[in-house]
């Protein structure tokens, strides 16, 4: 034993000098007196009538690839264990052909656990158009899904070489959605998230949930700019600079949470890349909320269970570890 410590003390002596502090996160009191270290700590959270028993969602991501079956089984197999909740990528391909539905059908790998489909604001103003909302129920009944992720995305369709063009604004084609949709609905940003008009305006409308998309994780309109050609790229890159990341975004959430009566669950999402992220977004919002993350967990579910399995299993104990010891400044 003796020689154990001595050992561990030595290892410590070296690993000191390349552990010298490099920066202070400025967001938290650390209160290192007040408890003891966590074991069972209570992190369950009621998603939109459904139990979550940790607060991580599983962002959209994929469907209709040659991998997508094998990530979204194992992001599945996940939220099941850990008691987690997943939204589908986007069902556009499988609105009228079947051949990847397989893709999609994760609710015996997911049990109970909330679970949405989705469809982008072009399909939707589409399948309105041509009189054909019923098949945003058929989606849901085929995928067994417990109601509907739309996602708005203008600035990717217009930067996409074959993106689509809305005929009337997002709004619009959410609530005649609201209105002929009897299920819950969630509204998702896809990378550069919302200003005050457009939360505002969502939380007069009956929607149940809202997911950020906020700016700073993935940039879809940048993704589809590098798809591009030069000349596209040096005009319009600017653009994906514009947005408004996942601070910014809880911070207005919580000025219209004292003027407006509605308090839509909020998905924090965009640039959140680890649970201490999340951890200070859903202390700091003032309405019920998880975190979501999307690429940190795709890269992982692509290669194995066990390489997402471990990586959940951290999120959850270092997240219970600042439950424990730190506390949100200004909140």
């Amino acid at each position: 034993m003796r020689e154990e410590t001595s050992k561990r003390k030595a290892h410590h002596i070296d690993l000191a000098f390349e552990s010298q502090v490099k920066g202070t996160d400025t967001r938290f009191n650390y209160e290192p007196l007040l408890s003891e270290h966590p074991s069972d700590l209570d992190t369950t959270v009621n998603f939109l009538g459904k139990i979550m028993r940790f607060p991580l969602w599983i962002s959209s991501m994929t469907g209709g690839t040659e991998k997508a079956g094998f990530i979204n089984h194992n992001l599945a197999k996940a939220a099941h264990k850990y008691g987690l909740g997943m939204g589908l990528g986007s069902c556009r391909i499988i609105l009228d052909d079947h051949t990847y539905l397989p893709d999609f059908q994760m609710r015996k790998d997911l049990g109970n656990q909330p679970f949405y489909a989705n469809l982008g604001i072009a399909q939707l103003e589409e399948l309105l158009e041509a009189n054909q909302s019923s098949k945003i129920k058929q989606l849901i009944e085929k995928t067994e899904t417990d109601g509907l992720i739309i996602h708005v995305n203008p600035m990717q369709e217009w930067l996409q070489p074959e993106g689509d063009r809305f005929k009337q604004a997002p709004l619009q084609t959410i609530q005649q959605v609201r209105d002929l949709f009897e299920g819950k609905i969630i509204v998702k940003e896809v990378g550069q998230g919302m200003g005050p008009k457009s939360l505002k305006a969502l939380m007069e409308m009956d929607v149940d949930a809202i997911d950020f998309g906020a700016h700073g994780g993935t940039n879809f309109a940048m993704l589809e700019l590098l798809r591009d050609d030069e000349e596209m790229m040096a005009q319009f890159e600017n653009l994906t600079y514009v947005g408004h990341d996942a601070t910014e975004m809880v911070d207005l959430c919580n000025d219209l949470m004292d003027t407006e009566s509605s308090n839509p669950m909020i998905i924090v999402s965009g640039g959140v890349s680890s649970f201490l992220d999340g951890y200070y977004y859903i202390n700091k919002i003032k309405t019920p909320a998880v975190y979501g993350q999307a690429s940190a967990l795709l890269k992982r579910a692509a290669v194995s269970f066990e390489l997402l399995d471990d990586y959940i299993s951290r999120e959850i104990e270092g997240y219970k570890l600042a439950s424990s010891y730190l506390t949100i400044k200004n909140a």
